[in-house]
């Protein structure tokens, strides 16, 4: 089953079911008005959209409208949590080459990430906005694979935290690498170097993605395309230091997880060169090591980046994020 959020008078938009292709949408206000409506009572609901998931795909709803990824917000327009994970072993290695910090024993024994300020989410086209001055942020995308929850209890266990992921997405979370440094210079966690993130149109149940999913990875390479020129294609299975089971039972240690968190997984990396990366700070971490100096520049304004993955037969899972970099109009 493939679920979204189009645009409507709520900021939390309205629930649509997707047939697989992506090309027909299904309100359902009467099973849920919007994704964390019903990630609330996800047992409760999802039997009927299930339903009406068949019954888009089998071409048997006459009123089923035209998806225009351009009405679309991101699949949760708003999370109560997000937590988002440094989990590849290959972006560690590169991030400490930028950053002068060595790996520690802890990297492979616990996981490693950030409760995010993140309250709203951008959809799979809406811009990256800043104001002037673009080059004081030092702005990067990051691509990355995510799920969702519905409530976890305090305490679960790394073996019962797989019942409780309910959708995969993916994700571009921006980072302001610039504003990074400072912050990690200070010791207390990221905020302002973490202003967005944005989600492509389709967030999807396990049983989506067949063999690729296994419970705890998504085994499928994740396509960033920078301006046009793909950036990188590394596989999301390869190279994670913890698997999704982990990360969720990892962030209810100490407290209960509300219905609809967030956990990504963490900048895609793998230790293969011919795949390229899935953010710009990894480039220049190589390019620093064989030439001497970064030579990518972070993104501009007018810079785009669209993320996507594929399924064995080339078909588009999530639909794609695709985002250009804008100026903030003057207040």
């Amino acid at each position: 089953m493939k679920l979204g959020s189009l645009k409507s008078h709520s900021p939390d938009g309205q629930l649509v079911v997707l047939s697989r292709d992506l090309q027909l949408a299904k309100p359902v206000p009467e099973i849920a008005a919007t994704m964390q409506a019903a990630l609330d009572r996800w047992n409760d609901v999802s039997p009927a959209l299930e339903e009406v998931s068949r019954e888009l795909n089998a071409g048997r709803i006459g009123d089923a409208i035209k998806f225009d990824p351009a009405l679309a917000l991101s699949p949760l327009p708003r999370s109560y949590l997000v937590f988002d994970a440094s989990n590849y072993l290959r972006h560690h290695e590169l991030m400490g080459r930028i950053y002068n910090k060595p790996i520690v024993g802890t990297t492979f024994t616990e996981p490693f990430g950030y409760q995010s300020g993140r309250g709203i989410l951008l959809g799979p086209q809406e811009d990256i906005a800043f104001p002037s001055n673009v080059e004081m942020l030092g702005i990067d995308f990051e691509a990355e694979v995510a799920v969702v929850t519905d409530r976890v209890p305090m305490g679960t266990s790394v073996q019962d935290a797989g019942k409780h992921i309910k959708l995969i997405m993916i994700m571009n979370d921006v980072s302001l690498r610039n504003l990074n440094l400072r912050e990690l210079e200070k010791g207390f966690g990221l905020f302002l170097s973490k202003p967005v993130a944005g989600f492509a149109p389709a967030a999807v149940t396990p049983d989506e993605l067949g063999p690729a999913w296994d419970g705890d990875k998504l085994h499928l390479p994740i396509i960033s395309t920078f301006n046009g020129t793909e950036f990188g294609r590394p596989n999301a299975g390869t190279g994670m230091l913890f698997g999704f089971r982990a990360l969720v039972a990892f962030g209810a240690q100490t407290r209960e997880l509300g219905p609809g968190s967030i956990f990504g997984g963490g900048t895609v990396s793998n230790h293969d060169p011919a795949v390229g990366s899935s953010c710009i700070t990894e480039r220049r971490a190589l390019e620093i090591t064989r030439h001497g100096e970064a030579q990518t520049q972070f993104m501009q304004f007018g810079d785009r980046v669209r993320i996507e993955m594929l399924d064995a037969d080339g078909r588009s899972i999530f639909g794609a994020i695709d985002q250009t970099v804008t100026r903030l109009p003057s207040p």
